[in-house]
C-alpha cells in the first residue's frame, strides 16, 4: 500500500494486516448482539481512536493505539490515516497526537450552551473535590442572582436555589465580580445600594468595602468572613465570557467549623480558582456572550 504525506506528518507503514485477538472479536460479537441494526461500528472505532488520546497521552505510538483501543494495529492505522488526513491528528512519522481541529466536534453542542448549563457539571465536580455547597451568581441591579448550584447540605437559614437574590456586597461572588469589574462600575454600585448589616461583621462603610473590592482586582478572588450569615463564610472567584467582560462568580461556602480563614483559603481556593478558569474556558470554546 502506498503511504501518502499530508501536512500533518507521514502515516508509518509496516503493518501486516491482521483480524482482531480472539477475545476482542467475541466481544465485538456479544457487544453487536446488543445493537440495533443502525449502528455504524466504524464510527464508534474511529471516536475510540480519538478518546485513546489524553491529559495524560497526549502522544502515541501506533502500538499504543492499538493497545488503548483493543483494534489490530491494522485496524488502527487505518483509522489514523483517515484521522490526519481530516486534520484531526497529526503525525511526526512515529507518534501521533491530536490536532486543535479535533475541538470542533464539541463546538457545535458547547456553542448552543448557556452559562448555567456550562457551569453546572464544573459545580458538580467543585463540589464533589471540596465536600462544600458550590455556586454560580450573575449580577443583576445591586443584587446577585443564583444561576446554578450544587448544595451538598443546607448551610444557610434561608434554603438557596437557582433564582435566589442577596445583596452583592455582602456576599462573596458579588464582590468577585464587582472588584474585577471597572472603577466606575464599583462607584456606580456603592451609590445606589442599600449597605444593611445582617451580622455584626457585615462591612457597611463604602471606604472599607473599596479596599474590599481592591483586593479582588489585585489578587483575584473574594472572601467574605460572616458577612452574610452568621458562622458561614465564602470564598468566590470572577468569571468571564468569550469577550473577556466579567460576567459571573463561582464560589464555595463552608460552615466556621471547618477552619480558620487561612485554613479555608489554603484548601478551597485552589479548586474555585481552577472551577472558574474552566468555566471561563468553556465560555470561550463556546463563544458565548453573557449578557
Amino acid at each position: 500500500m502506498e503511504h501518502r504525506t499530508s501536512s500533518t506528518g507521514t502515516i508509518p507503514g509496516g503493518d501486516t494486516p491482521s483480524g482482531e485477538s480472539p477475545a476482542a472479536a467475541a466481544r465485538e460479537r456479544r457487544d453487536a448482539s446488543e445493537r440495533s441494526g443502525e449502528f455504524v461500528q466504524s464510527l464508534e472505532r474511529g471516536l475510540a481512536v480519538i478518546r485513546a488520546f489524553g491529559a495524560e497521552r497526549p502522544a502515541l505510538t501506533l502500538s499504543e493505539v492499538s493497545r488503548q483501543t483493543g483494534l489490530s494495529r491494522a485496524s488502527a492505522r487505518r483509522f489514523l490515516h483517515t484521522l490526519v488526513e481530516l486534520g484531526y491528528i497529526a503525525s511526526d512519522g512515529r507518534e501521533f497526537s491530536l490536532r486543535p481541529q479535533v475541538l470542533e466536534l464539541g463546538h457545535a453542542y458547547l456553542s448552543g450552551l448557556s452559562l448555567p448549563q456550562i457551569a453546572q457539571p464544573h459545580l458538580k465536580n467543585l463540589a464533589t473535590e471540596v465536600g462544600e455547597s458550590a455556586s454560580v451568581a450573575v449580577l443583576d441591579g445591586t443584587d446577585i442572582v443564583y444561576v446554578a448550584r450544587v448544595a451538598t447540605y443546607r448551610i444557610m437559614s434561608a434554603a438557596i436555589v437557582v433564582g435566589t437574590r442577596f445583596p452583592a456586597f455582602a456576599t462573596s461572588m458579588g464582590r468577585a465580580i464587582l472588584g474585577a469589574g471597572s472603577v466606575e462600575r464599583q462607584e456606580r454600585y456603592l451609590a445606589e445600594a442599600e449597605l444593611t448589616k445582617f451580622t455584626p461583621r457585615t462591612i457597611t462603610d463604602p471606604r472599607r468595602l473599596r479596599a474590599a473590592l481592591e483586593h479582588v482586582r489585585k489578587e483575584g478572588w473574594a472572601l467574605v468572613d460572616q458577612e452574610l450569615e452568621d458562622g458561614l463564610r465564602s470564598l468566590a472567584v470572577p468569571v468571564r465570557d468569550v469577550t473577556g467582560r466579567v460576567v459571573a462568580a463561582v464560589n464555595v461556602s463552608a460552615p466556621v467549623r471547618r477552619g480558620d480563614v487561612r485554613t479555608l483559603v489554603r484548601e478551597l481556593l485552589p479548586p474555585v480558582m481552577r472551577a472558574a478558569n474552566e468555566i471561563t474556558a468553556d465560555l470561550r470554546r463556546a463563544g458565548t456572550v453573557v449578557r
